[in-house]
């Protein structure tokens, strides 16, 4: 059975919830529609207002859909996200089951984000986004990617943090 694509965001939003909370986040659930976030991650002491997105994967790469659709007069009108608005986009791919934390200065502008899950045939490194810098379970680098510091708590790698090298550490 294919799921609708409500039904991919309510699995999407489920998902990302329990992989947070397994990583000792705070999740929080606004009660009222309307917000363009889905959740809050509770980074103690900072709130992270995230909007919960569906990827697909193509091959050796994620597709994250950047961007809000909804039907008009005149037709489908897509948005995109602002910092105003969501703080990052938390994706869940299915496939992998696996979740990507993406800051939201990272798509500024952008419709849509590739994340490779290989290096690209011709090598090039240069403005790509690898999947593995992103997964939500490299929490150590959570920090860093929300305050704009280098610092960041935790072991290495990233992966391998717990709750306990966490609490409190997160932001400057």
């Amino acid at each position: 059975m294919e799921l609708s694509t409500n039904q991919k965001g309510g699995v999407a939003e489920l998902m990302i919830a329990s992989a947070a909370a397994q990583l000792g986040i705070g999740v929080l659930k606004p009660l009222t529609d309307g917000e363009r976030y889905d959740l809050i991650f509770d980074m103690r002491p900072g709130l992270v207002r995230v909007q919960c997105k569906w990827a697909v994967r193509q091959g050796s790469v994620i597709i994250v859909r950047c961007q809000s659709s909804r039907r008009t007069a005149n037709g489908f009108l897509a948005r995109g996200y602002t910092s105003d608005e969501v703080d990052a986009i938390v994706a869940y791919c299915a496939e992998l089951r696996e979740c990507y934390f993406l800051p939201i200065s990272l798509l500024d502008g952008r419709r849509q984000i590739y994340l490779r899950l290989s290096p690209a045939k011709n090598n090039q490194s240069r403005g790509v986004n690898f999947a593995v810098d992103y997964q939500l379970g490299a929490i150590a680098q959570l920090g860093e990617r929300l305050s704009g510091t280098q610092e960041v708590a935790g072991s290495s790698p990233a992966s391998s943090t717990t709750k306990a090298a966490h609490n409190g550490r997160l932001f400057s």
